[in-house]
């Protein structure tokens, strides 16, 4: 259907072509009774239809001329005081109301409906025995669809109400349904969801929200362009949308009538509405099953895609009465699931959503740590291990908060990297780094080399090479006296376009290193195409290595397959002598931890700069790296 007709009682049947390609009902008590025609072939006599009349013989002769013609869905009242409530709770596709009536005439009810934003869409037919002009014109004005002349014609009526329906159908295609994926849209489901709290209030049945948000969608968008990212999204409805449908557990679970709802929300976010769902675990079970299928290799043209995404799940009433409450929690549920790992599902709880607080309390708290200079960065040697010599740095940003103290990285890079706020932190960093070299050789000092690190985030920049040549020019700082960490993850995600930068930042005299190796998954084929300088040997791997059989192995290897390349090796969270002595043995370059130095603030830092050896510390096995 490509438009709608000018005169929408001309004699053309609408019904066969609203069958083929609209859904009969964007309404969310009408889809209980009326499933989308596009899954079921229902056509427009599945509707619900709502009559108001002061006399019951008028209400049973319309319902009589409209059973005969296949009409089954009929909701009545001759109590027009009735009749709001009875629209709110049973959400008809089409009024059929009379006009004159004691008590509540059909002017007030019009006007109440099209005051209600829950309402004002479904189209009303008035009946009316007036014939004069002034009556219709105020109808139309309150927001009358149609008028059906009383004694009601039964072909008129049943021509004009079918009319109606397509014409509704049609109408509630672009305002429910979302153009790209051709699912409901949000605007549906916050309606729907509505209904069914206040349908779980009124019988105490309950229910369940799931929360979907695709992990790292962004980066498909910016690494294959706006349009693959479209095809994925239509993939992934179309997964959802085929689970849901062959899902036993929901089948067995949802209530008689009650059908789940898959929408999407915006973005790369989905929401699936579960009613009738008693027991958590069930939620559960279809939170892993979406999780399963979304999984699944993707292939987009040429392209095979590895997608996965993070659920939140909230029920309702335990999580929350009001739709608003549920829908928030769900959402606070699958922001934790972000955090905590790739393709993984929460539920909610009261400990998330204080979590989440202190989260967005620590956001705005981070968005004005630069301008109040909380700040800082510290600095922890790096030591060659046959001299014992200092090397080189690591710088390591620090917050101190007004309130928490010092606050490591591992509490809010992440929340800086999912709000935006990595990009002014990865350049202060930069920045403050190449100052403060620039403060030692003006004292005289003998300049180490200084790693500072770059975010994922950062490294997808097209503005980060630029960014160290202002940083080095502006601090009139040697390039060879820099170094750019990069982890692992980052550097082998879209590691053919990853050369290129690589080259640029190693053209300009700058030293590069891959972070935390030995915890992804690299190609060798790759790794030894990229202009690396260094590979620093991830702390996890460290460990106890003198014990651990199957890490010693892990780093056995790495250390000898670096050195074929030609890279330096550095071991990080180095804590104890047996650990250094197994690097030793090995022949590991370097190494970083606290059997040195902790990382410490550039004041304090500036002392090692005179020492010739560092001593070891030995610390305590609690003292972490």
């Amino acid at each position: 259907m490509n438009k709608l007709p000018k005169d929408l009682a001309q004699q053309v049947d609408w019904e066969a072509a609203a069958s083929e390609s609209v859904v009969l009902s964007g309404l969310p008590d009408a889809e209980l009774a009326l499933p989308d025609a596009n899954e079921n072939g229902a056509s427009s006599k599945a509707a619900k239809i709502m009559l108001v009349d002061d006399e019951d013989i008028s209400i049973e002769m319309l319902q009589a001329f409209l059973e005969d013609v296949g009409y089954q869905s009929f909701v009545s009242t001759t109590k027009s005081p009735e009749a709001f409530d009875l629209l709110h709770n049973e959400r008809p596709d089409v009024l059929l109301l009379d006009l004159h009536m004691p008590e509540v005439n059909g002017f007030e009810i019009l006007s109440r409906m099209q005051a209600d934003p829950t309402l004002k869409r479904i189209p009303v037919i008035m009946l009316t025995a007036a014939a004069d002009a002034a009556t219709k014109l105020e109808a139309l004005k309150l927001g009358a669809t149609d008028f059906l002349a009383k004694p009601v014609d039964p072909s008129e009526l049943v021509l004009r109400l079918r009319n109606t329906l397509a014409a509704k159908a049609y109408q509630d295609q672009l305002a429910y349904y979302d153009v790209l994926t051709g699912l409901s849209n949000r605007e549906r489901f916050l309606d729907r969801l509505d209904w069914t709290i206040r349908f779980s209030r009124r019988y105490g049945t309950a229910g369940a929200v799931l929360q979907i948000g695709l992990d790292r969608f962004k980066h498909i968008n910016e690494a294959l362009g706006p349009g693959v990212g479209d095809r994925v999204l239509r993939a992934i409805a179309q997964r959802l949308d085929e689970s849901l449908r062959d899902s036993d557990i929901v089948a067995r679970t949802t209530a008689e009538g009650l059908q789940p709802l898959l929408s999407r929300m915006g973005g790369d976010e989905f929401t699936v509405l579960l009613p009738g769902v008693v027991k958590s675990d069930v939620a559960g079970a279809v939170a892993q099953r979406i999780l399963d299928v979304v999984a699944l290799p993707l292939s987009i043209g040429r392209q095979e895609l590895f997608v996965t995404c993070c659920i939140g799940v909230a029920l309702f009433p335990a999580d929350g009465t009001a739709r608003d409450t549920v829908l928030k929690a769900a959402g606070v549920a699958m922001r934790h699931a972000k955090v905590g790992r790739r393709g993984s599902y929460r539920f909610f709880s009261r400990q998330l959503n204080a979590r989440s607080r202190e989260r967005l309390s620590l956001e705005t708290d981070l968005r004005r740590a630069i301008e109040r200079e909380e700040l800082a960065l510290f600095y922890q040697p790096k030591v060659d291990l046959k001299t014992n010599r200092m090397v080189g740095a690591e710088a390591l940003l620090r917050w101190r908060h007004p309130q928490h103290g010092i606050v490591g990285p591992a509490s809010f890079i992440p929340l800086a990297e999912d709000t935006g706020l990595i990009m002014p932190l990865g350049a202060w960093v930069l920045n403050t780094a190449c100052r403060q070299l620039q403060i030692w050789q003006a004292a005289g000092r003998k300049l180490p080399r200084v790693s500072i690190n770059v975010s994922s985030h950062q490294f997808r920049q097209r503005g980060l090479v630029q960014g160290i040549r202002d940083a080095l020019a502006g601090a009139q700082l040697d390039a060879r006296h820099l170094c750019v960490e990069i982890t692992e993850s980052a550097i082998m995600d879209n590691a053919q376009e990853n050369i290129s930068t690589l080259d640029e930042i190693k053209s300009g005299g700058v030293a590069l290193s891959v972070d935390d190796f030995g915890t992804g998954y690299s190609s060798l084929s790759y790794l030894k195409r990229f202009p690396i300088d260094e590979m620093k040997i991830d702390r996890s791997l460290i460990a106890n290595v003198d014990g651990d059989k199957d890490n010693a192995a892990i780093v056995t290897a790495i250390i000898a397959m670096a050195h074929s390349l030609g890279l330096r090796v550095v071991a990080e969270g180095v804590e104890r002598t047996p650990e250094l002595a197994f690097l030793r043995h090995l022949a590991c370059d370097e190494c970083q931890g606290y059997l040195y130095s902790r990382p410490l603030p550039a004041r304090d830092f500036a002392a090692l700069l005179l020492v010739d050896q560092l001593p070891l510390l030995e610390p305590s096995p609690a003292a972490g790296a």
